[in-house]
């Protein structure tokens, strides 16, 4: 017995072509959405790759490009074999490879959802890459005159400018680096030769942050030296001071922007294999009707549609006995010819 059969007659046949249609029309539209927002997310990695140390992963965009293309593509092919499923001239040429066509859509459908996987399961891989890009970045800081760190500061300036941000963990990961060059250091002056002599590694480091972590809505001044010294400014106590800099890794801040990002596609996603569902299950219940005609020579005779031809139990059981035998002929003909 067929699994959710359903009477059609010819208005009910041409409603769920023009639906059809439309939906599969809608799905292209989709499948551009999706191509768009993979182009969107790999500009978006690459205009931040030096903050992940250029390992960024660009596995995810490509994927989401192509699932665009491939949405596209076949969602165009399912609205032409609707439109031509009203003309009895044109339909019986799709008839043949309308089988091959929805086994191809239950396939896209799995990569979809694969792809869903990856946009929610490839945030941490992103968060280590961000943490180890950015402990980096702060350390090269000052190397605006290396060749391959020239633009550092101003892409790590810009970031923390962009994110309101400061740091890689937070404010204090400046105090542990020397982000300011020796070129720029007046070594005559005996506090600095203290500091650089009092390190160990001959750093000097201070309790100080880059212009870029101060917070233009504080109501005062930004302080950016000194920051672990209250005496060294009034009425301040940098235990409860939040307003003057940023306190926000930038770490968090990217991870948040692009998990966002990810979140939304992989969410566009689970919504598009739902749309695919109800473009197969539209199509087979069409062409079921089509074929199923009492008088083929009559367009408006009554039909039967349905999902399944058989039950789901049935359907399961002949599917599961097909790949057995198929496994079964394989071991067959490999035991003939090693039999020689």
């Amino acid at each position: 017995m067929a699994f959710m059969p359903m009477k059609f007659d010819l208005p009910k046949r041409v409603k769920l072509a023009q639906a059809l249609w439309l939906l599969y029309w809608l799905s292209v539209m989709v499948g551009i959405l999706i191509f768009s927002l993979g182009i969107f997310f790999k500009i978006e990695l690459r205009k931040r790759s030096e903050m992940m140390d250029n390992n960024e992963s660009h596995f995810v965009p490509n994927l989401l490009i192509l699932v665009g293309l491939m949405a596209c593509g076949l969602n165009a092919f399912g609205g032409k074999v609707c439109h031509d499923s009203l003309d009895p001239a044109k339909f019986p040429k799709w008839k043949p490879m309308l089988r091959r066509y929805l086994l191809l859509c239950c396939g896209f459908n799995v990569l979809l959802l694969l792809t869903a996987l990856l946009c929610f399961l490839m945030q941490f891989a992103l968060y280590l890459t961000l943490a180890e890009g950015l402990r980096n970045g702060i350390r090269f800081y000052k190397d605006t005159d290396t060749p391959g760190r020239c633009f550092m500061k101003r892409t790590l300036d810009m970031t923390q400018i962009e994110f309101r941000c400061c740091g890689n963990n937070n404010y204090r990961d400046w105090f542990e680096v020397q982000w300011i060059s020796n070129r720029y250091l007046d070594m005559s002056n005996g506090e600095v030769k203290d500091r650089v002599l009092s390190n160990v590694e001959g750093k000097f480091l201070m309790d100080s942050v880059p212009f870029s972590c101060c917070n233009p809505g504080s109501p005062r001044p930004c302080l950016q030296h000194h920051l672990t010294n209250n005496s060294a400014h009034y009425d301040y106590d940098h235990r409860i001071e939040e307003l003057n800099i940023w306190t926000r890794g930038c770490r968090e801040s990217l991870v948040a922007y692009y998990g966002g990002i990810m979140n939304s596609i992989g969410a566009l996603i689970i919504l598009t294999i739902f749309l695919e569902s109800l473009d197969m299950a539209g199509l087979k219940y069409l062409t079921t009707a089509l074929e199923t005609l009492t008088d083929p020579e009559n367009p408006e005779s009554e039909s039967e549609g349905w999902l399944l031809e058989k039950g789901v139990k049935e359907t399961f059981s002949d599917l599961l006995a097909n790949i057995k035998g198929l496994c079964t002929s394989n071991q067959v003909e490999g035991g003939e010819e090693a039999a020689p």
